[in-house]
């Protein structure tokens, strides 16, 4: 008895159609290898940042008039090739949307985490990323980014300084870090930035892939001189101000 031949009817057009296939650095960003690099990259943005920021701002130890010409620089930035302040807000730009993927990236990791682990560890982990400057980072971030809306508020829009006055940038300084408890949240929102800078500067290269062991003693040194540089820079202004070296 010859044996039935069962037929298929025909495939149709929606089987057929292949999903569309995202651009590749939304699929490198749905990872989490990708959303560290994100993090990585973001990161350095605003290291290199602060960086400049600290160092730019030693301008006030050489008097008013060199560091209100410093504040000139910035709105003057790239001049007259590009129009008065474009270059400034554009880094603002960058700046702004360099922080918002970064808190975005940690935010998506983080839940990452908890869905692959969703027991906590019940032991010790004996690795860099248990330190207390990996633990504290969600806070100090929290901090750092609160500081910065109180800091452009009270310099650069003059909301919180009833001593602003706009174009004087060395008297708004000095006015604002002359009250005592602004000098102190000032001297505080820099330790904080101080030990997010830390694990940010060390967890950096592992995150790019640079993590060779033989070179974590340099990722260390790195790490503490760079953060501590910045600090040191920074809390010296409240310090100098308030014992009047400056003003």
């Amino acid at each position: 008895m010859a044996q039935a031949t069962i037929t298929r009817g025909p495939v149709t057009g929606t089987a057929l159609k292949q999903r569309k296939k995202r651009p590749w650095f939304l699929d490198l960003y749905s990872s989490a290898l990708g959303k560290k690099y994100v993090m990585a990259v973001t990161g350095i943005i605003w290291m290199g940042f602060v960086a400049a920021h600290a160092f730019g701002n030693t301008k006030m130890y050489f008097g008013e008039e060199d560091f209100n010409h410093y504040a000139e620089f910035l709105r003057d930035l790239l001049y007259p090739l590009l129009p008065h302040t474009w270059a400034l807000w554009g880094l603002r730009f960058l700046l702004i949307g360099a922080i918002l993927l970064h808190v975005l990236s940690a935010a998506q990791l983080t839940a990452m985490n908890r869905r692959a682990r969703p027991i906590k560890y019940q032991s010790p982990r004996d690795y860099v990323a248990a330190n207390f400057a990996s633990r504290s980072m969600r806070w100090t971030g929290i901090i750092v980014a609160l500081f910065l809306v109180f800091h452009l508020a009270d310099l650069t829009w003059g909301w919180t300084n009833p001593d602003y006055v706009r174009g004087e940038a060395y008297a708004n300084v000095v006015a604002s870090l002359e009250r005592p408890p602004v000098a102190i949240v000032y001297i505080l929102a820099n330790v904080a930035l101080g030990i997010h800078l830390f694990h940010g500067a060390w967890s950096l290269f592992q995150s790019m892939g640079w993590n060779n062991p033989r070179f974590n003693q340099w990722r260390r040194i790195f790490a503490v001189a760079f953060a501590a540089a910045v600090v040191i820079v920074n809390v010296s202004f409240p310090v100098a101000v308030l014992a009047g070296v400056v003003g």
